[in-house]
C-alpha cells in the first residue's frame, strides 16, 4: 500500500475488505470486460465470502438479473464469486409497474427485451408503441451501439419533447469498454435529452434506487442488520460506481483500470501523477485505489 494524494493505492484488497461485512460490488471492468472475466478479481470475492462476507454485484445492465446471470455463465465467472445480483433492469421494471399499463416506447436493441418479457411474467403488459401514441419512453441503449452514436436520436428526443414524455434511463452509464472498442449507452441518449429540457429519470447508478435495493438484500442475506459504515462500494467508474456508494455514504474502493484507464493507465501501469490530478479533480473521495480487483 502506498499513498497518492492522501488515496492509499492497494497493491492487494483482503485487508481492506476484511474491515467490512457487505461488499456492492460493480460488475462490468471490474470482474469481466464483456469478452472475458478476471479471475484474480473472482478469487478475491470468493475468498472474501470464505470469510463470512457477503457479496451483491450491482451492474447498470438494463436487463432484469436473470440473463445478466447467464451472461456471467457466459464468460465464466464463478457462482460462488457472488450472493446476489441487483441490476439497472431490475428499479426500471419497478418503474414499469408504477405506471401500470401506459403504452410505453422503447429505445433499445431486441436483446433488452427480456426486461418486458419478465415484467408480462410477473403480470405487467405495457403496450409498447411508437412515440407519437406513447405516455413515457424507456431506454436501455441505442439500437445498435456498434453502428449509432447518440447525435442519431436528436430527431426522435425533439418529438419527444414536443409531447413532453419522460425517459426513463435503464443505464446511466454514458460508455463502455467492450473489450477494445468504446460503445455509447443509454446514458448518453439520456445526458442528450436533458440538454434540450428533456426530463430524465435514472434507474442505475450512481442514484439511490439501486443501492438502496443492494442494501436490503445483503442484510437478508446476512439475516441482520448492517450499518453503512460496514458497507464498501467496488467500481471502476468515477461518476457512477465511486460516486454513487460515496452518495449512498458508505466507503469506496476505486478500480483504475476500467473505463478511465486510457487516463491513468496510459502505458498500462498506474500513471500517479494522472491519478493524483483525476483524484483532485473527482466530486468525491474513494476509500483507496487499486488497479485491479486482486486478493
Amino acid at each position: 500500500m502506498k499513498p497518492s494524494s492522501s488515496i492509499p493505492i492497494l497493491t492487494g484488497a483482503r485487508d481492506l475488505l476484511s474491515q467490512y461485512d457487505v461488499l456492492l460490488c460493480d460488475v462490468w471492468g471490474v470482474i469481466h470486460n464483456g469478452r472475458e472475466h478476471y479471475p484474480a478479481a473472482c478469487e478475491a470475492l470468493i475468498n472474501y465470502r470464505k470469510g463470512g462476507g457477503r457479496v451483491v454485484l450491482v451492474t447498470n445492465a438494463p436487463r432484469p438479473n436473470a440473463p445478466i446471470r447467464l451472461q456471467l455463465d457466459g464468460l465464466h465467472v464463478p457462482r460462488d464469486c457472488f450472493d446476489d445480483i441487483v441490476t439497472s433492469g431490475d428499479v426500471t421494471m419497478s418503474f414499469i409497474e408504477a405506471h401500470g399499463d401506459a403504452p410505453v416506447h422503447h429505445i433499445g436493441p431486441e436483446r433488452d427485451l427480456t426486461l418486458f418479457d419478465e415484467l408480462r411474467a410477473s403480470g405487467h403488459n405495457p403496450p409498447l408503441v411508437p412515440i407519437e401514441k406513447a405516455d413515457y419512453v424507456i431506454c436501455t441503449g441505442l439500437n445498435d451501439e456498434y453502428v449509432e452514436t447518440p447525435d442519431d436520436y436528436t430527431d426522435r428526443l425533439k418529438l419527444m419533447l414536443a409531447r413532453k414524455l419522460d425517459l426513463i434511463s435503464a443505464n446511466p452509464d454514458l460508455i463502455v469498454h467492450v473489450g477494445d472498442k468504446l460503445l455509447y449507452c443509454s446514458g448518453a441518449i439520456a445526458q442528450l435529452y436533458e440538454q434540450i429540457g428533456g426530463k430524465v429519470i435514472q434507474a442505475g447508478k450512481p442514484y439511490a434506487p439501486i443501492y438502496q435495493r443492494a442494501y436490503e438484500i445483503a442484510q437478508k442475506l446476512l439475516g441482520r442488520s448492517v450499518n453503512k459504515d460496514r458497507v464498501l462500494g467496488i467500481g471502476d467508474a468515477m461518476r457512477t460506481d465511486v460516486k454513487g456508494a460515496c452518495d449512498f455514504g458508505v466507503d469506496a474502493l476505486f478500480v483504475t483500470s476500467g473505463i478511465h484507464r486510457d487516463v491513468l493507465h496510459p502505458h498500462s501501469v498506474l500513471d500517479e501523477a494522472a491519478f493524483a490530478q483525476f483524484i483532485t479533480d473527482a466530486p468525491v473521495t474513494p476509500r483507496a485505489a487499486i488497479p485491479a480487483l486482486t486478493w
